[in-house]
Formats: structure tokens, C-alpha cells, sequence
């Protein structure tokens, strides 16, 4: 109650007071100040969203909303706005513009993958069935697939014998998920598979996948992942730094399992949890990286 009452304080009365006292001070506006003390990463970018968001001026608040193309022209007309001149400041235009990029990135990302998991997988789409089969060549490359529909599909973590079904919920991004981390860190993804199959650790490989993609979509949607991708990605990010923060996840998630060693599959949601709380956790550090890069 009373960090409401003092953020309500702050924000409507204390906040441009404190940027008037500061301009006149400095000689420098809020924007300045930020990228001269900060470097590229989260803490500039972030700082960056929250004082063009807060400002009064339509341009400023507009900026993160502007599209990708635009962005060089918005900067330019901040600059203006601000009266910053790029002989006196000459970092700054780049470092607004490399923000912004990020901030707009995360926006656009969020809408990438929201249109991925729209996508439904389709046993007519050649593509789609590509896919699939490609990614039990990578998990069990001497095991013949006996036929496209199977029981022998429950030997990889799915639980009938047509995986078709357990796409449902997160579409084609859960079948990209699971192969992005095959393709891109295959021993890695052979690894946890093992793990998945051990007669008393053990738990569905691919289903659990897919709710892990469900765990990073939400991540994803509820802004909790800026830091990272600010932190991890120069510029926008792409539907590539997704799927690898995927891959993070689905790998620390198997390690957290094998660590706590749960009594019995049946105890799944409440380790999920906990491993999710755990993730948020990591990425309230505003230097979060959650990484996968090492070779097994």
C-alpha cells in the first residue's frame, strides 16, 4: 500500500521536479543522462523505455511505438525536440537509436511469436511433417521410425501415438522449440533426453518441452524477459534469441529436476512452479543472461 502511495507520489508530483532540477543543473536532459552513464544493456535500455513512456511530450512517448524503419527519424526529431546537438553530444544518437531498437524489438518479438503459435500444426503440410521427422532423426539417430503414426513416439516424450495432437496448445512454436534445441545444441538435447528416460527420474522429454515453451511465451508476454534480450541482444531480437532462451530453459529445467529429485512424475506442476519462480527470480537481476552457449 504504501509503495503505491509513494510510486502515485513520485510519478505525478516529486518526478518532474527532480528532471527540472536535474536539467538545470546538469544542462542536460533525462535522455542524456541516461545514455552517458549507462552502457549498451538492460539498465539503459530500460531506463530509456520508462522516461520516454513517462514523458509529456506526444513525441517522446511515441518513440516506442515507432516502427523499425522510422526509428533514425524519430531519433532525429527527439534530438531536435530536446535541442541536443550531435557535436556536443556525439554518442548519444547512436546510443538512443541502438535503445530503441531493443525496446521496439521486444514489441515486434512478442508479435512474431504470438503468430507462430497461432500456427497449427498440419499432417498435410510437407513442411510441417518435415519437421517432426527431422527432429526424432536428431534424438534417436539409430532407431528407425517404424511408421508416422506410432507408439514408438513416446520413446522421445510424447504421449500418443500421432504428436500431432500434443502441439494444441502452443502450436508450432512448441515443434520448433524442440528442434531448434536438437539442430543447435544436439548433444545437449540428447543429454536431457536420457535423463527424461531414467526409470526413476524420468519424465515425458517432449511434453515437458512444449510446457516449457508455454513457460517462455508467458515470460515473454509479460515483459519479464526485457532485461535478458536487452542485456543478450545488441539490437532487436529475433525469433532465433527465443528459440535459444528456449534452449536455456529445457536444459536448466532438467538439471533443476535431477537435482530435487521428485518423488514421482505426478508432482510435476508444483516443480514447475518452483522452477519458474526461479527463472523470475534470475530475471529481476537487471544483468540477467540466461544463456545456453557451452558444449556438454
Amino acid at each position: 500500500m504504501l509503495m503505491h502511495i509513494w510510486q502515485y507520489v513520485y510519478t505525478t508530483y516529486l518526478r518532474y521536479w527532480i528532471k527540472w532540477l536535474l536539467r538545470h543543473a546538469t544542462g542536460t536532459c533525462e535522455l542524456q543522462r541516461i545514455c552517458s552513464r549507462y552502457g549498451p544493456g538492460a539498465a539503459r535500455a530500460m531506463k530509456t523505455e520508462y522516461s520516454l513512456k513517462s514523458s509529456k511530450s506526444k513525441l517522446l512517448r511515441g518513440a516506442v511505438e515507432s516502427s523499425r524503419e522510422h526509428l533514425g527519424k524519430h531519433v532525429e526529431q527527439i534530438m531536435k525536440e530536446k535541442k541536443i546537438k550531435v557535436q556536443t553530444n556525439p554518442l548519444f544518437k547512436e546510443s538512443l537509436h541502438t535503445s530503441l531498437l531493443q525496446i521496439t524489438g521486444y514489441k515486434s518479438l512478442y508479435v512474431s511469436v504470438e503468430d507462430v503459435r497461432k500456427e497449427t500444426f498440419c499432417p498435410e503440410n510437407t513442411q510441417h511433417e518435415a519437421m517432426l521427422l527431422k527432429l526424432w532423426q536428431l534424438l534417436m539417430p539409430n532407431v528407425k521410425l517404424e511408421s508416422r503414426v506410432t507408439k514408438q513416439w513416446g520413446d522421445i516424450g510424447f504421449q500418443g501415438d500421432d504428436p500431432k495432437t500434443d502441439f494444441r496448445g502452443m502450436g508450432m512454436l512448441g515443434l520448433i522449440n524442440l528442434l531448434f534445441f536438437s539442430e543447435h545444441y544436439t548433444q545437449e538435447a540428447r543429454l536431457v533426453l536420457s535423463h527424461a528416460n531414467h526409470p526413476k527420474l524420468g519424465y515425458s522429454y517432449a511434453i515437458v518441452g512444449i510446457n516449457l515453451t508455454e513457460m517462455a511465451y508467458s515470460l515473454l508476454k509479460s515483459g519479464a524477459l526485457k532485461a535478458h534480450f536487452y542485456n543478450t541482444v545488441p539490437g532487436a531480437p529475433e525469433l532465433q534469441h527465443f528459440h535459444q532462451l528456449y534452449c536455456y530453459l529445457a536444459f536448466e529445467f532438467d538439471q533443476f529436476w535431477l537435482a530435487e529429485e521428485p518423488e514421482s512424475i505426478m508432482l510435476f506442476n508444483q516443480y514447475r512452479e518452483k522452477f519458474h519462480h526461479v527463472v523470475r527470480t534470475l530475471l529481476k537481476d537487471p544483468y540477467a543472461s540466461l544463456t545456453l552457449s557451452a558444449p556438454v
